[in-house]
């Protein structure tokens, strides 16, 4: 890591609902909280939590330094593609491994709401 750049990865108990363009993809009281220097808060849900049946993966990959090589799914919903808007770390590098397999949506482009929304 670079001087001054931090992650730090923490389980979490906090409601988390994601909706895209009106419908719940996701729905989790086990989110893995992730912050890194630079960064919106992420929130890394259980596949089991995700509306998987909606996505499909990409070819497209990223690298991060802090946590290793990323696989990205598109979501399709109501007619809509949302190409890469899900992203996982299978096999994340030594420190980021409480991520592993999880899958994280980008926060500005869904609506997300965190803590209790009236379950």
């Amino acid at each position: 890591m670079t001087a001054g750049h931090t992650i730090t990865i923490t389980p979490s108990d906090e409601h988390v609902e994601v909706l895209v363009d009106g419908e719940k993809v996701a729905e989790s009281d086990r989110p893995v909280l992730l912050e890194e220097t630079g960064c919106p808060v992420r929130y890394y849900l259980p596949r089991e939590d995700v509306r998987t049946d909606l996505l499909r993966p990409t070819s497209f990959t990223t690298t991060c330094p802090f946590k290793g090589d990323a696989s990205y799914w598109t979501l399709e919903v109501g007619g809509a593609v949302h190409d890469g808007i899900v992203w996982s770390y299978e096999a994340p590098i030594a420190g980021a491994e409480g991520i592993t397999g999880l899958m994280c949506f980008y926060n500005d482009r869904v609506d997300l709401s965190v803590g209790d929304t009236s379950r």
